[in-house]
């Protein structure tokens, strides 16, 4: 939090609440590589689901695990993003990829 001072929250007032610490945002997933996240934050229109969004399914991290395999294994992701993957899953749990994904999230739109 930065001190500022009532000249400044008069001429900023937006800016100056930011500064002060109100209206945060809560960041529930980690993403380990810059492409993916800026392909998910880039527009959804054919979309395609990749690693992130098929782990975030699952409810186990052996579960996971399997996935973050058959991907690598099919050629689909690089052995060092799969390397990547497995050790963000084992460092800081499953759902650091972002919360559960339930069936149809996808047709509601909740990308």
């Amino acid at each position: 939090m930065i001190p500022v001072d009532e000249k400044f929250k008069r001429r900023f007032p937006h800016l100056a609440a930011e500064l002060s610490g109100s209206g945060t945002i809560r960041i529930s997933s980690v993403r380990s590589s810059v492409e993916e996240g800026e392909r998910i934050a880039s527009s959804y229109s054919g979309y395609e689901p990749g690693p992130v969004e098929f782990i975030r399914r699952c409810d186990t991290e052996d579960q996971a695990l399997e996935i973050i395999n058959y991907l690598e294994q099919r050629g689909e992701i690089t052995p060092e993003y799969a390397a990547r993957l497995r050790r963000q899953l084992v460092e800081q749990g499953l759902r650091s990829f972002g919360p559960k994904r339930k069936p149809g999230c996808y047709d509601r739109g909740e990308l």
